[in-house]
């Protein structure tokens, strides 16, 4: 039995493949989070639905200005 690295996968593809799904939960993180605000101060359900998709795309700037700003 071998210990090294996976026969047809690399290291780098498994890190991309990491940071992208860190990069999802950072953005629904996000978005939920307005959810939950909305939902704490007894919104309707259609302002919840609004919160969460308004905090997906702050999330979504957000992290589009991080990457813009840790990149040469």
């Amino acid at each position: 039995m071998s210990r090294g690295p996976r026969r047809g996968s690399s290291r780098s593809s498994d890190l991309t493949n990491g940071g992208d799904q860190l990069k999802a939960v950072f953005v629904l993180l996000v978005g939920l989070s307005g959810g939950l605000v909305a939902l704490q101060s007894n919104a309707p359900l259609p302002v919840i639905g609004a919160a969460i998709l308004g905090g997906i795309v702050a999330g979504g700037a957000l992290l589009w200005y991080l990457i813009w700003i840790t990149t040469d």
